[in-house]
């Protein structure tokens, strides 16, 4: 499990089962977590808010809405950040591309352990 004491993580997911989940295992690797939010009006609402946020793992499809808006202000900020999603990496507009992308059901350990290795730079 990585270490993620005195990171904060925001969580943009509308699956309740999987931001549950998240939410778990982040708080169980220390992290501090922000959301889980599920629709994109709150996530621009919490990341334009100024909190600091170290990391995000963003849901691209969000009730019909694409979270790429949220990506966008999150790279402004140069908050690392990772996709999960169902579909393949052509749903993301070339500007996004070079984000990692992690493909549903995910491995949540390795999507950690990739969010420790981004924030440490």
């Amino acid at each position: 499990m990585p270490d993620l004491r005195h990171r904060t993580i925001l969580i943009v997911e509308d699956e309740y089962l999987l931001a549950c989940e998240l939410e778990t295992e982040l708080r169980d690797a220390g992290a501090d977590v922000l959301g889980p939010v599920g629709s994109l009006e709150d996530a621009l609402d919490l990341v334009a808010s100024g909190r600091s946020i170290d990391g995000a793992i963003l849901d691209v499809n969000l009730q019909g809405s694409t979270v790429f808006p949220v990506a966008d202000m999150l790279m402004d900020r140069q908050v690392p950040f990772v996709f999960t999603t169902g579909y393949d990496d052509l749903v993301l507009p070339t500007r996004l591309r070079q984000a990692t992308r992690y493909e549903k059901p995910l491995d949540i350990a390795v999507v950690l352990r990739r969010m420790r290795q981004m924030i440490d730079g």
